[in-house]
């Protein structure tokens, strides 16, 4: 079953579908700081783990924009 554009996944979930993800918030609910420009959206691939946000350390939420 193919994942739905727009599922949101957290730091931590396994990847279950290769595509491109976009941060979607923090998973404290905050909004600051900002993740840097390159880490916004990212290409993740079946398997690899959802990342946090590396230049602040937190943990986020990840929005998938398109399967590739």
């Amino acid at each position: 079953m193919a994942t739905v554009v727009g599922t949101r996944f957290k730091t931590g979930e396994k990847c279950i579908e290769s595509g491109r993800y976009k941060f979607d918030g923090y998973l404290d609910g905050t909004s600051y700081p900002a993740p840097t420009a390159e880490e916004r959206e990212i290409p993740l691939s079946r398997g690899e783990t959802f990342p946090p946000i590396r230049s602040t350390a937190k943990a986020c939420w990840w929005k998938l924009m398109r399967l590739i």
